[in-house]
């Protein structure tokens, strides 16, 4: 069954909840544009998501809806990953005053799973849950030099295999003011029972914190949340 556009109608629903998500809040016409589907089709696949849950609508359109996020809440790469980094996170923000996030790599971008704010709410930069960052922030690097070298689509940098060594060598990556100004961060790799990187754990702070005081702390974390994971 198509959507009038040539395409499924599941094909046309997640075209438009992508297209939601990109804008936070549309009208139909600019939406089933995007998509490249018809208006009437697009009207009435937006339609269906609201009865669902899945958009609701708002003064300037759509937007995304509950179910969203209450799906998006649950989504984890690993059984138990949450679980596992919820406590010894929280812990490491009250110990450090920083925010804790939890981090995973897909499709070339560093996505936040949970974070923990600390106490300087003006350091964390962006940092929420679903945020995307690129993969050469400090909780992306550490899960590209520790994974395969194809994880990412197209050439990596050309001093990159030394930077990568020299993380796997230290067993943090850090990144002061490389992507975003006034925001540093240390961050670990989390392993799972077959010693694979599953995710990332960092700790995002300001300048005026010392990250080679903060890694000690931030390791130890990870080496208790990588312990849980393989059941110890």
């Amino acid at each position: 069954m198509t959507d009038g556009g040539g395409r499924s109608v599941m094909e046309g629903a997640f075209a438009l909840l992508g297209a939601v998500e990109r804008a936070g809040e549309a009208g139909p016409t600019r939406l089933a544009a995007e998509c490249g589907l018809p208006k009437t089709t697009a009207y009435r696949l937006l339609e269906q998501l609201v009865d669902l849950g899945a958009v609701e609508r708002s003064r300037g359109g759509y937007r995304m809806g509950p179910l969203v996020f209450r799906l998006g809440r649950s989504w984890q790469p690993y059984p138990g990953l949450r679980a596992a980094a919820r406590a010894p996170a929280r812990r490491l923000a009250r110990l450090t005053g920083a925010a804790v996030a939890l981090n995973v790599l897909r499709e070339g971008q560093t996505l936040v799973l949970d974070w923990t704010p600390g106490d300087d709410v003006g350091a964390i930069g962006g940092l929420q849950d679903g945020a995307a960052f690129p993969w050469f922030t400090a909780a992306g690097k550490v899960l590209v030099a520790g994974a395969h070298p194809r994880t990412l689509k197209g050439p990596l940098p050309a001093a990159w295999q030394r930077e990568a060594e020299a993380i796997r060598e230290r067993g943090a990556a850090f990144d002061r003011e490389g992507v975003a100004s006034g925001v540093c961060c240390v961050a670990v790799a989390l392993h799972g029972p077959t010693g694979a990187p599953l995710a990332s754990l960092s700790l995002v702070t300001d300048p005026e914190h010392s990250l080679d005081r903060l890694v000690g702390a931030v390791q130890q974390t990870g080496r208790i949340i990588s312990a849980a994971l393989r059941g110890r």
